[in-house]
């Protein structure tokens, strides 16, 4: 009898830092000036602290303007330039916390026209903080570019970590949390939503997506009829603000629930739980074989089969041979 095999190499997984440093809470390699070495201001409530040069990827509350961190008030202090995706909505956060510091957009539409400046300028030294408009830059955001292509040209990046509404919405679900999948935004048409929905059907992870109040009832429909119909699954939305909500069911009555009550407000972060473990059968594997070999050749309907039931590939294709010969 075969049993399922894991898919770790699709989830999400934290992974321990690679440090230099000696001393295994120091980040200075040999015990030097930890915020020039790191560009890691000393104080949040002293004078902002010289940056060493490189590109910051500074993550900003999701909602809550008290979810930021004080590396990060010092580091927005402390750059040459703060890279916002909207900075109008950066002006915001940056007043509220009364950080002085000249404010640039970097967005989608700029990006290809700005990128060869911004590395011109981490070149000549500069320390550039990196912001989008809500939770951790190059997430689901066009940052990822100007940080690929910092790193090719040699420069430093930074993580300044923080709030992030996938992981918020992660620890509010109640869903498991040991292994996740970051998928961003399903296909905005039900037709290519559904099949990118059942292309993730036999992940054995909690699967993460963001979605718009508008479209949510027909994505948890059309997810229903992908995963299955009573495959757990949860909405959160409005995350750490005043009307935050987290709304938890199978994925065929939450559809049901949005459809009759609307869309919702806000930010929406939607998981789906992973797929409940199942035993196949010897009989169920040689059956489904059996029909697959009738349209197609030994390795594509091994394949397929595999895929399908989330058996390893090898043992299903040696299966099929046997049958085929028998």
């Amino acid at each position: 009898m075969l049993q399922k095999t894991g898919l770790a190499g699709a989830c999400g997984r934290a992974m321990l830092p690679v440090m230099s440093s000696k001393d295994p809470f120091s980040s200075t390699p040999d015990g030097g000036d930890a915020s020039r070495v790191t560009g890691e201001p000393k104080s949040a409530t002293g004078a902002a602290q010289p940056l060493e040069s490189g590109l910051y990827i500074v993550a900003t509350p999701i909602g809550n303007l008290r979810d930021i961190t004080l590396r990060a008030i010092d580091t927005l202090q402390a750059a040459d330039e703060v890279l916002a995706e909207d900075t109008r909505v950066a002006r915001r956060l940056l007043d509220a916390h009364g950080i002085r510091a000249k404010l640039s957009p970097y967005h989608d539409h700029n990006g290809a026209k700005r990128r060869p400046e911004i590395l011109e300028r981490l070149a000549d030294g500069a320390a550039i903080a990196l912001i989008s408009d809500a939770g951790t830059p190059l997430v689901s955001d066009p940052g990822w570019k100007l940080s690929r292509e910092a790193l090719d040209a040699g420069h430093r990046v930074f993580p300044i970590p923080g709030a992030s509404a996938l992981l918020a919405g992660l620890v509010a679900s109640g869903l498991p949390s040991d292994r996740f999948m970051f998928c961003g935004f399903l296909p905005p048409k039900s037709g290519a939503r559904q099949k990118a929905a059942a292309d993730l059907a036999n992940v054995p992870s909690t699967l993460v997506f963001y979605e718009s109040g508008p479209r949510l009832a027909d994505c948890l429909n059309d997810l229903a009829q992908s995963l299955g119909e009573t495959r757990e699954a949860a909405v959160t939305r409005e995350l750490t603000k005043l009307f935050e909500e987290t709304r938890r069911g199978t994925l065929r009555s939450l559809a049901d629930h949005y459809a009759e009550h609307g869309p919702p407000k806000g930010e929406i972060v939607l998981l789906v739980g992973p797929p409940e473990e199942q035993e196949i059968t010897d009989a169920a594997l040689d059956a489904a074989i059996r029909q697959a070999l009738q349209t197609q050749t030994v390795k594509h309907a091994a394949a397929d089969i595999a895929a399908q039931l989330g058996l390893p590939k090898r043992d299903v294709y040696q299966r099929a041979l046997a049958l085929k010969d028998a």
